[in-house]
């Protein structure tokens, strides 16, 4: 049965619930049993039983889904692992030494956010509770620490070799190669999306800017001027947010917690990968290309994560942080929390499949060639990432609902998969930072304890100012199908919006005689 225009109904619903209800997991789970039951002759009773049979159940009932939900967990494990060692707030303290001004302040924060690129959460909330003092002795605002925290957490995820982001986003992408039988890696597919992701590494210069510069605009301009003029680091009548999530994170003492607790496993973690990469390609039987192209990644990123927890739990035991029965639990709590995860990702996968029966990615293709020039394809796929990201305010939720439509039309109309992919993950970013709803934002302003408000309307200009270079570069990587001068028009196009708009909506935020504030 070929249901043309009416395939597009289960993506359809799934996004427009998403947007009423705020929240992906109903939204994906509608859209599912919508397409199963047109699949059963619009049998809604029949539809239900399928969505479960035919869909939620074989999605997640293979080997190779299993692996991604595994290390998942393990994920998830290191990260907690990682919190309850207290190894981070170690090296924190190692970099507030070094801190004598606004702008080192600005730049440690900046620097601290790029280490820990494994977990947004994570990141935004220890990030944000350990430089908050170092930051507020050096007079800088608490919009301008949410910023920061909140600019770095994301896009870090994408940009980095290994995260909970990464394992998420290759099984959205292993599951579209496997159902267009399309040979390859989902994890090296995923690294060549890293040089184009314009919006996530824009994001990041924007932050650089900005520190070196001191180019503030917009309602940032005022914060920092108040902040080192007054030294008053919240505006007045800020609520912040409660920031228990942050100091009530179960750690260590200050005497207990050693750098090498965070830096030991992270070394294991990326530095097993490329072997275990090989080996599982049948290095040195296989030359070091096809080795790298028939490896396993879900099971090499697996056992390595796998690794770097038993690392990490045996640093715990041995320095008596914790006894072998509190690093099992930790274990299970490790597990817990990825749950949400799961979810999505068993739902993400389902949809998937329900659109490929339903033939909604042939349906589109075969109107995006009549009637979409294929350059634009980048720059409409970032732009309908952001506006779900936003509304959303999930960055999980829009890779679900778009990477399943994004590759097949990437593949029949003959466009770099890494091209069309980044521009989700670009979008997704971009739309999360900007929505005052998404997860990271609201974790990034508890992490600062900034005003959660006085966080999204300061931040706001400074995201569509990276998010307007992005445009750029994505309709500059659509017409040459190169990453350089991609990124090159973006960073131009970004110094030249920031430039403009410190100069027509700036203020003289730095307090020259505060620059080294006692």
């Amino acid at each position: 049965m070929s249901f043309e225009l009416l395939s597009l109904l289960p993506p359809l619903l799934a996004i427009a619930l998403a947007l009423v209800t705020r929240n992906v997991i109903p939204a994906l789970f509608c859209g599912v049993w919508l397409g199963a039951t047109m699949l059963n002759g619009w049998n809604p009773v029949a539809g239900l039983h399928a969505s479960f049979a035919d869909f939620i159940i074989p999605s997640v009932g293979d080997e190779w889904s299993a692996t991604v939900l595994i290390y998942c967990g393990l994920f998830g494990v290191l990260i907690t692992v990682l919190q309850r060692t207290g190894g981070a707030n170690a090296i924190a303290r190692a970099i507030s030494r070094k801190v004598k001004s606004p702008r080192g302040a600005q730049g440690a924060t900046m620097g601290f956010g790029v280490l820990i690129f494994f977990e947004d959460y994570f990141n935004a909330l220890t990030v944000g509770s350990v430089m908050r003092p170092i930051t507020d002795r050096m007079r800088v605002s608490r919009e301008k620490l949410a910023y920061i925290v909140d600019s770095t957490s994301a896009p870090m995820c994408l940009l980095g070799p290994v995260s909970t982001w990464v394992v998420f986003v290759m099984g959205l992408i292993g599951t579209q190669l496997n159902t267009l039988g399309i040979s390859g890696s989902d994890y090296l597919i995923y690294l060549a999306t890293i040089p184009m992701n314009f919006y996530a590494w824009l994001a990041l210069t924007m932050i650089l800017l900005v520190v070196l510069t001191g180019w503030d605009f917009g309602p940032m301009a005022g914060a920092e001027h108040r902040a080192r003029t007054t030294g008053k680091v919240l505006a007045e009548g800020a609520q912040p947010p409660s920031d228990r999530e942050a100091t009530e994170m179960p750690s260590v003492s200050e005497e207990q917690s050693r750098k090498r607790n965070m830096l030991v496993p992270i070394a294991v973690l990326v530095g097993l990968i490329p072997v275990l990469f090989l080996w599982s390609g049948n290095f040195p039987e296989n030359d070091l290309i096809t080795a790298v192209g028939e490896a396993k990644g879900g099971q090499s990123i697996l056992i390595a994560t796998f690794l770097a927890v038993i690392v990490g739990l045996a640093m715990g035991m041995q320095q008596k942080l914790f006894d072998f029965r509190e690093a099992m639990e930790i274990v299970v709590t490790g597990f817990k929390s990825m749950t949400l995860v799961y979810i999505i990702l068993t739902l993400a996968w389902s949809i998937g499949s329900v659109t490929d029966q339903l033939g909604t990615a042939d349906y589109i293709v075969n109107v995006a060639e009549q009637g979409i020039t294929p350059t634009l394809v980048p720059v409409l796929l970032f732009i309908i990432g952001a506006v779900i990201a936003f509304t959303t305010g999930t960055s999980y939720g829009t890779f679900a609902i778009m990477i399943p439509i994004a590759i097949p039309v990437a593949v029949a109309m003959d466009l770099s998969l890494a091209l069309t992919i980044a521009a989700v993950f670009s979008g997704g970013i971009f739309g999360d930072h900007c929505s005052p709803i998404s997860d990271t934002t609201i974790l990034s302003s508890a992490g600062s304890s900034c005003d959660h408000i006085d966080h999204v309307r300061t931040q706001l200009p400074y995201s569509l100012c990276a998010g307007m270079a992005a445009l750029c570069a994505f309709l500059v990587a659509g017409l040459t199908g190169s990453a350089l001068p991609a990124l090159g028009t973006g960073v131009v196009a970004l110094l030249v919006l920031a430039y403009v708009l410190n100069r027509l909506w700036g203020q003289a935020a730095s307090g020259r005689a505060a620059e080294n504030p006692s």
